[in-house]
């Protein structure tokens, strides 16, 4: 373990805060409550966007951008949505800076360029897209309208954590209209669909779906579906949302299309988003006491080879048998770096890699020549073994794979030994001390729902989608229900 680095043990957000910094992940930026994006963080969330934006298209949506600033009066259209935004949002009312004549080099805010109306940077973007798609539909024709766009998005808030809440942040946004409600709900659906195979495939975390209460639903919608993951510390993080907004937004901008028969009709609508906190998803379902551990699909580099050697010669011999193993590897997809920095020893890169989550570590020295071996180390498990360099990508290529798999079923168990059915208040209270997610009855009311959240500070993750239907009793008020809903203290 790294000095001055806490382990999940002794304070998991320290733990956490250390291992984002630790790890050459991100920084504080000298903009209270933004980040920046190091190289190596960037370099996965890139590896994040590729595969989200390929799935994407492959379920036919195209990108697009639009502004990052919408016009008060825009957001105001749609009442649900200017509430749940309005406290979030950072308002643009000046357009120029000028020179401040009583104080020589500062700048001031020239009152003689105040906008007529003030610009809200984006929170999100339904007000200024569904504005735009009134002058693109006017017919069926022009229906399904599929469109993404990758940005960013900024929600004021007080108390930040990197990745996981940030008063700036990166996303992608879904927003399509439909010609008839089946089809907005099966796109909903689909796009969840979307997000839950890439949590589960890609970042080997394993989630449930469900569907939001009136409570928790994104403002504007008619119904918001989810995908919620368990973190190492019990806690639940919402990693995806999808939106069924009816036509709520189609009739706030009079977005109307002339139907088969001729006649006119509003439009239906989806919405849909992941963002950088998937980073602190995939950071707090993996990773360990010794550093980060990436899923090899998202990992910067699957493999590094770390050369061995006293010698300039023996330098020299090392390294062109490393380049040789390194090409071999690339032949078979694999993403390889091959560390030969003459400025630290090999035990310091050790720990550098094991610390940033590299899933596999070669180790090849002048013993290792003379053998046809190397050294290869797993950063899940932290075992080691002497392999052949006969052989060696068939193997590392089987490894991956399997590091792969071995991450998910890792964190579907603990999600698993974490889940606790209870009945009761007692039982309620006793399990979220143990921290995880709990099936419990609700009566249904958003007035138990909220004196449960401050009693307790945990919320309705969601109710899953295909839940048992299962006669029971209320934990808090005793009063008929009709299924067990996930509870859970949550990010």
């Amino acid at each position: 373990m790294a000095k001055d680095f806490a382990t999940r043990a002794e304070d998991y957000s320290k733990w956490y805060n250390d291992l984002v910094i630790k790890a050459d992940l991100a920084d504080h930026s000298a903009v209270r409550g933004c980040m920046v994006i190091k190289p190596y963080g960037y370099s996965i969330w890139e590896k994040m966007q590729a595969a989200l934006d390929k799935m994407f298209k492959d379920t036919g949506h195209v990108n697009a951008y639009f502004p990052l600033f919408v016009p008060k009066s825009f957001l105001e259209k749609e009442e649900g949505h200017a509430e749940g935004f309005a406290k979030e949002c950072a308002v643009v009312t000046h357009y120029r800076l000028k020179a401040n004549p009583d104080k020589k080099g500062s700048l001031m805010v020239d009152p003689a360029s105040k906008l007529d109306e003030e610009l809200i940077i984006r929170p999100t973007s339904e007000a200024i897209i569904w504005n735009t798609y009134k002058g693109w539909i006017q017919s069926y024709r022009d229906l399904p309208l599929l469109i993404n766009q990758w940005a960013n998005v900024v929600r004021w808030e007080m108390r930040t954590r990197l990745f996981l809440r940030t008063a700036e942040f990166l996303w992608q946004e879904g927003h399509t209209a439909h010609a008839t409600k089946e089809e907005a709900i099966e796109e909903t659906e689909r796009m969840l669909g979307v997000y839950a195979d890439f949590a589960e495939n890609w970042l080997a975390m394993p989630v449930i779906r469900g569907i939001k209460t009136a409570s928790e639903r994104f403002a504007g919608a008619e119904e918001t579906y989810c995908i919620e993951a368990l973190m190492q510390d019990g806690k639940a993080l919402q990693a995806g949302t999808s939106h069924f907004l009816g036509q709520n937004f189609a009739k706030a901008f009079d977005v109307k299309f002339s139907n088969k028969e001729g006649k006119l009709d509003y439009v239906w609508a989806t919405s849909w988003g992941v963002s950088t906190r998937l980073m602190g998803a995939l950071i707090m379902t993996h990773s360990d006491d010794n550093g980060l551990v990436l899923p090899p699909r998202l990992a910067p580099f699957q493999v590094v080879i770390v050369p061995i050697y006293k010698s300039e010669e023996e330098f020299a011999r090392v390294s062109e048998k490393a380049n040789e193993i390194k090409k071999t590897l690339e032949a078979s997809g694999v993403r390889v770096k091959y560390d030969n920095r003459d400025t630290q020893r090999p035990g310091w890169k050790f720990a550098e890699h094991e610390m940033r989550g590299v899933p596999v570590r070669i180790a090849i020295g002048p013993k290792d020549l003379d053998s046809g071996t190397v050294e290869l180390a797993r950063r899940d498990t932290l075992e080691k073994q002497s392999l052949p360099v006969s052989g060696l990508d068939a193997h590392i290529v089987k490894m991956l794979d399997d590091i792969q798999q071995s991450l998910y079923n890792r964190a579907l168990k603990h999600r698993e030994e974490s889940t606790h059915r209870v009945d009761n208040w007692t039982d309620f209270e006793a399990a979220l001390d143990k921290g995880g997610f709990i099936m419990a009855h609700w009566d249904g009311t958003a007035e138990t729902e909220e004196a449960i959240k401050n009693k307790t500070k945990a919320t309705i993750r969601c109710i899953p989608l295909n839940n048992v239907m299962e006669e029971g009793k209320c934990i808090l008020t005793g009063n008929p229900s009709k299924q067990r809903v996930l509870f859970a203290r949550a990010y």
